[in-house]
């Protein structure tokens, strides 16, 4: 197993640091639980999002994307059970005020030995007056009873107050996928077994502190469904867990850093459930689930809708709703998983600490840095930058020494550094420095296209 160096506190602020993740609204103090992208955290989140669509789409036979709406007629999360029970076990603390999740601060104050998912809610309250849990502000242990939270954010829709519904931003991308189930299957004229995926954003009015974007009331899903025929479903179920796993591996993840669990207590809608768990700054915890989901789904929304989902075999004409086998993952915790693995500390020969960030080179945010020694080689360098730009995100440095530039370029994880010096004026080559072992190599500029390409490969 790999050390992880990285500390929640170290994350957040080479993020803020260098470009990565701001906190959200800043100037005006800032809103719980939301954050924003900079520069180079939305090129990293981005290619997070493009290798995961190029594993699950691209290269998946038989699945298609959608991009489905936001909003959606409340009926939907009716029939999905959202309206009726997508809530949270809510207390109060009575000295300080503050909210939080009851399963949580079981969680929390057992370190993981206790499950909360197998408990009622009076059992939970029970566990913390007998073993008085204190609230993380205060530590007081004085709460109130526990009610049930509904998570989602109500909104209406109308042109006037009188005319106005009641709608909600979605909790889940994964209805936007049922939804269109028919539509997918008679446009692209797909046979069961297909997949649907999608990549888009969710909401839901979380109460407990988000530890950095672990957990926040605006993120983004990238989930497939895939659509199978009952009996078939198990082995697509393990299949997915497979795939899941091989996913993260092929992203530079340490297997001794991630480990499945199989949830203790199913869903409503489950056969089976289990997740990839990864070893977080903050501890194991949940980074994407996968879900026997059964016929649960389409189901319920003929019975709301009032419209036949079944599926007909065009071979043998037999008429059928198909099960459901779920991938979901949140780019944002996946992002902050990426950024934990990569993060890393390293003692240099003069003393000095270099912080570096072992990005796959698919997932940094620029592929290269150009550099040019001087800034009198700048007209040069900067031809180079624009030739590999065309095909390339890269960036261009040319403010202070050559050692501090290729520090910050360490800090935010960039594969390559491009320096043009003044041999580059004469025969056209340039000096390469690879990120994680800092050896240099010499190569024609004619040939830093293709050794980019083959490097940057995921």
């Amino acid at each position: 197993m790999r050390e992880q160096k990285a500390t929640m506190e170290k994350l957040v602020n080479l993020c803020k640091g260098r470009g990565i993740i701001y906190p959200g609204s800043e100037i005006y103090g800032g809103m719980g639980n939301t954050w924003d992208y900079g520069p180079v955290g939305v090129e990293i989140k981005n290619n997070i999002k493009r290798a995961w669509w190029k594993k699950f789409v691209q290269e998946s036979e038989n699945s298609f994307g959608v991009d489905a709406a936001i909003l959606m007629n409340a009926r939907v999360w009716d029939a999905s059970g959202h309206t009726a029970s997508f809530s949270d076990p809510k207390m109060d603390c009575r000295e300080c005020k503050t909210r939080h999740r009851a399963d949580t601060l079981i969680e929390s104050h057992s370190k993981g030995a206790v499950n909360p998912d197998t408990m009622t809610n009076e059992e939970m309250e029970q566990y913390i007056r007998e073993h008085k849990v204190c609230c993380p502000k205060c530590g007081k242990s004085n709460f109130t009873p526990i009610r049930q939270f509904n998570m989602m954010f109500e909104t209406s829709r109308g042109v006037t107050e009188e005319g106005q519904n009641k709608i909600y931003l979605r909790p889940e991308t994964a209805q936007g996928e049922f939804v269109n189930f028919l539509n997918v299957q008679r446009t692209t004229r797909a046979r069961v077994p297909f997949g649907i995926a999608q990549v888009g954003k969710a909401f839901r009015n979380e109460i407990t502190p988000g530890n950095f974007i672990f957990r926040t009331i605006e993120f983004e899903q990238m989930e497939h469904q895939l659509f199978c025929k009952e009996g078939t479903d198990h082995e697509f179920y393990e299949l997915y867990k497979k795939k899941a796993w091989d996913f993260l591996l092929a992203l530079g993840f340490d297997p001794a850093h991630l480990r499945f669990k199989d949830h203790d207590k199913l869903a409503h809608y489950a056969k089976s459930a289990c997740d990839i768990q990864y070893l977080f700054p903050i501890g194991w915890s949940e980074l994407n689930g996968i879900h026997n989901r059964t016929d649960y789904d389409l189901s319920r929304h003929q019975e709301y809708s009032g419209k036949s989902m079944l599926y007909t075999d065009p071979v043998t004409n037999e008429k059928y709703i198909p099960y459901v086998v779920e991938y979901s993952i949140g780019a944002d915790r996946l992002m902050l998983a990426v950024l934990s693995e990569a993060y890393d500390e390293e003692t240099l020969d003069n003393g000095e600490t270099r912080v570096v960030m072992h990005f796959h080179p698919a997932l940094a945010a620029y592929k290269c840095a150009v550099l040019p020694l001087q800034k009198n080689l700048s007209e040069k360098a900067k031809e180079v930058y624009r030739a590999l730009s065309s095909e390339f995100m890269c960036t261009y440095d040319e403010a202070g020494s050559i050692g501090k530039r290729y520090r910050r370029q360490d800090e935010i994880g960039t594969p390559f550094c491009v320096t043009v010096d003044f041999n580059t004026l004469e025969d056209d080559t340039v000096t390469i420095r690879d990120r994680d072992t800092m050896a240099q190599i010499r190569l024609p500029v004619a040939e830093l296209e293709s050794y980019l390409r083959a490097a940057v490969k995921l």
